[in-house]
């Protein structure tokens, strides 16, 4: 005659069912949290990685301290679908470094007209392998009093800007500081308005991106550099559409203040051309400072005037 467990010891051989992971976890402790907030509050003034899992979340945070590297376990599976802390960002960030690896940002809108899924304050700042979409603007502040450093790489940036909703337009990417912003292997495509990358900041680099503006609509410019610049713009291909606010250049250097030289800004390698059926004969470089911008050799579409003096 086969004896029966008793009931406790049933309950202690049977399998306890598995728990389910904490979606944000820091990588150098182990520690799981429940909000992208909480992971951030506890890093304090320390350096770490949140490892974040695949989801949908509608949360936001503010970064005071650190050196934080936010990574997407598997990069686009997390995507951050709307919040924005402080009527700013989904990520505010004013800690002294601070890295985005592998994640989406979506459906950003603040009562301001500003709402982006970076709003960068203090602090060096790298992104990488992101996607930004459908808000009122990508990747939005800067520090101009510090000499901040910010890196862009194998990101996409796509139905971003505005200049209906509040008196001043928003960008795909509007960046200002006293260091060096860089660009490279991007992609800027389907405008809703401003520019595709608008940047006041000494010290410029942006290469091997492309910029498809013929799904954009009330767009301007694909670069304005406002305050002039130095560097490097190499290896970029630009097709600009025709639902165009301001169809006029292509880049655009000084139209508003001469405070950076542009002696030594190199355009050079790069290709831009028309989309079917834009009639306009726009300049693929305007500048406004007569610094001497160095366009060297770019392949040329029809219609497309190599350089303008204004």
């Amino acid at each position: 005659m086969r004896r029966l467990l008793p009931l406790a010891l049933l309950a202690v051989a049977a399998p306890l069912p598995a728990q389910t992971p904490a979606p944000f976890v820091i990588e150098q402790t182990g520690q799981g949290f429940a909000t992208i907030d909480a992971a951030v509050s506890a890093v304090r003034d320390g350096t770490a990685t949140i490892l974040i899992a695949p989801g949908t979340y509608r949360d936001c945070t503010v970064q005071t301290g650190g050196d934080i590297t936010y990574r997407a376990r598997t990069p686009g599976s997390v995507i951050f679908d709307g919040a924005a802390c402080e009527d700013k960002a989904t990520f505010v960030l004013r800690g002294r470094r601070s890295t985005v690896d592998g994640i989406v940002f979506r459906r950003i809108r603040v009562p301001d007209g500003n709402g982006a899924g970076i709003r960068t304050e203090i602090g060096d700042l790298t992104v990488v392998n992101s996607t930004f979409l459908d808000s009122q603007e990508g990747i939005l502040g800067g520090n101009p009093e510090g000499r901040q450093r910010i890196v862009i790489d194998r990101s996409t940036f796509a139905g971003l800007g505005q200049c209906d909703e509040s008196t001043d337009c928003a960008h795909s990417v509007y960046l200002s500081n006293n260091g060096s912003i860089t660009i490279t292997r991007s992609r800027f495509e389907r405008g809703t308005g401003g520019h595709y990358v608008k940047i006041r900041a000494p010290r410029i680099d942006i290469t091997d991106s492309s910029f498809d503006d013929s799904r954009g609509a009330k767009t301007n410019y694909m670069i304005d550099l406002p305050e002039g610049a130095t560097g490097r713009i190499a290896g970029n291909t630009f097709v600009q559409g025709k639902a165009k606010e301001n169809w006029t250049g292509f880049i655009v250097v000084g139209a508003e203040k001469r405070t950076f030289p542009a002696t030594g800004l190199s355009v050079e390698n790069n290709v831009a051309t028309l989309a079917p059926g834009v009639d306009k004969s726009p300049a693929f470089v305007a500048d406004y400072t007569g610094d001497g911008v160095n366009v060297g050799a770019n392949r040329l579409g029809p219609g497309v005037r190599r350089f303008e003096t204004r």
